[in-house]
């Protein structure tokens, strides 16, 4: 991925293509794409699915779009088209907040994309403007480009990894620690056994894990903030 990335996001458009059937259009394509990945995963996406869902044929596709590769980044800017939620309020700490949410959302809502979040990738239109806009709102609260970049790209690894379990359907801590059932097994891991106890520890909800380890991020990033200005 490069060039050939870089030319289909940024790349002059204005020029129509030769022999571009009526009523297709990237954007249709795209959004078809995404209706797909949504309902049935990223693995069945493919061109001739698509030109079957789309009554096309599957070269007039390659029109639009090289390929499938160049087709799923195309789709993951997309999901970012509209404008970045609003925060709760102007502060530091609701900025990072409203940031690390729209990620979480955006990657629950289309649980393919997180994939492609963490792929090697250009950066779209969509996508640079939900960037530029949280990075226009943290200038407004006197944040140094630098510190601003270095807080929004802690929050956004933060969730990115703190998703994964909720768009994996990861077992609950009872099925993780099953094996600590057996005496003979949870003698010898003592600390875990006490911890996996029954009654030891609530099951909150995966929403709740993730709200309170962003908490402690921005926590954290809000007196780095302060010491490094």
């Amino acid at each position: 991925m490069g060039q050939g990335e870089y030319e289909l996001f940024w790349g002059d458009r204005s020029r129509p293509g030769r022999g571009r059937p009526p009523g297709l259009s990237r954007e249709g394509i795209v959004a078809e794409a995404v209706a797909i990945a949504d309902a049935e995963g990223l693995q069945k996406v493919s061109m001739k699915h698509l030109a079957e869902r789309l009554g096309s044929g599957v070269m007039s596709l390659y029109r639009h779009v090289p390929g499938k590769d160049e087709l799923v980044i195309l789709m993951y800017d997309s999901l970012m088209a509209e404008p970045l939620p609003e925060p709760e309020a102007d502060t530091l700490r609701d900025l990072l907040l409203a940031w690390g949410r729209a990620v979480k959302d955006m990657l629950t809502a289309h649980p393919w994309a997180l994939k492609v979040a963490t792929s090697h990738r250009s950066m779209g239109p969509n996508e640079a403007a939900w960037l530029d806009a949280t990075l226009a709102r943290l200038d407004a609260v006197d944040m140094p480009p630098r510190l601003a970049m270095i807080a929004i790209l802690t929050v956004d690894y933060f969730a990115l990894g703190a998703v994964r379990p909720e768009i994996g359907g990861s077992e609950s801590s009872e099925e993780l620690f099953r094996f600590l059932a057996d005496p003979a097994v949870n003698s010898r891991f003592p600390h875990l056994a006490r911890m996996a106890a029954p009654g030891s520890q609530p099951e909150p909800p995966l929403d709740d894990h993730f709200e309170f380890g962003l908490g402690l991020v921005v926590d954290g990033l809000e007196r780095y903030i302060e010491s490094a200005r």
